[in-house]
């Protein structure tokens, strides 16, 4: 799913001067502290992915952000979009080289973040820079879009902020954990790799045909389902005009076609509830050959989602009271 809001165009707003002048002040005194040791302060490259709870936000997001940028990755273990997303930006993480931390909150383990941040939907993506927080993205996204906001997100931290991240050692001992082992190749890893990087270079037609083929010959393979589920949403609404759409589902409540084509907007936003809500109750006004096809394209948004997602079997059951 594409990132409902990838524009940092807000920052400067959010971010107040006084704050900028904090961060910076905070930043030198911490580099300063760090000569004055006669070390440089640098951390291991495993301690730029952080796990934090409600307990420690304040000290480990709020306080931390006045010397980098720290990305809140909000996401829970039924969440299959999270299962790709969050990958991505660990391995990120490291690539950047302390340019940004990442601090991975578990919903279901703190729902008061959650409702603080009015997060109404997961994988959902925030920022807190100097104490500021600003929402990067909701839903799954490709590792081009990621990087591009990332890329604008250390900059407007550096350059309102003074904040240049933080020293990261390569040579560091991180603790003294081995590696995991690394899992053996499955006989479609390679299909699949290929798959992500045409989704990542918006090859979306690529990514749809690696996606089938690998359900060609594995008819069951659940990575292939989600990932061809969301290809193909991303394929619907590309090049469509949103004001558009929007317009026609108002407009047409009897259209199924529109209801569909907004339902699809709905979720690439985001709107996980909206989408499926949308599709039930055109489900309960239309019969034949129409309500099959809208309940058809239903159950490919819930592939998108996750079955295991708590909205998914939210709606099928209400899909199930509209239907019998």
């Amino acid at each position: 799913m594409q990132p409902r809001n990838m524009s940092m165009s807000g920052v400067v707003d959010l971010a107040a001067v006084k704050a900028a002048q904090e961060a910076k002040a905070k930043a030198e005194q911490a580099r300063a502290q760090a000569a004055r040791e006669g070390g440089t302060g640098a951390i291991s490259p495993a301690d730029l992915v952080i796990d934090v709870d409600e307990a420690g936000f304040e000290r480990d997001v709020l306080q931390r952000s006045a010397e980098v940028p720290v990305v809140i990755d909000f996401w829970a273990e039924w969440c299959q979009p999270c299962k790709q997303l969050s990958p991505v930006l660990e391995r990120l993480a490291v690539e950047y080289n302390g340019r940004f931390l990442l601090a991975k909150i578990d919903v279901d383990a703190n729902q008061m973040l959650m409702q603080q941040f009015g997060i109404q939907g997961i994988p959902a993506v925030f920022a807190v820079v100097a104490g500021q927080a600003l929402p990067l993205f909701q839903g799954a996204a490709g590792e081009a879009q990621i990087r591009q906001t990332l890329d604008q997100l250390v900059q407007v931290a550096e350059q309102r902020f003074g904040l240049t991240g933080l020293a990261v050692d390569p040579e560091a001992d991180p603790g003294g954990a081995q590696p995991a082992p690394e899992r053996p190749a499955g006989p479609y890893d390679g299909l699949l790799e290929a798959a992500v990087q045409a989704l990542d270079s918006g090859d979306l037609s690529g990514a749809v045909q690696a996606y089938k083929n690998v359900l060609n010959e594995d008819p069951g393979n659940e990575e292939a389902k989600l990932g061809l589920a969301q290809a193909e949403l991303l394929q619907r609404v590309q090049g469509v005009d949103p004001q558009r759409v929007r317009r026609d589902a108002a407009e047409k409540p009897a259209d199924v076609q529109a209801q569909i084509a907004a339902a699809d907007l709905d979720l690439v936003g985001g709107h996980v509830e909206d989408a499926f809500g949308r599709l039930i109750e055109t489900v309960g006004r239309t019969v034949g050959d129409d309500r099959d096809t809208v309940r058809m394209r239903l159950l490919e948004l819930f592939e998108v989602v996750g079955p295991e997602d708590p909205r998914v079997i939210a709606a099928r059951r209400a899909l199930a009271r509209a239907l019998f």
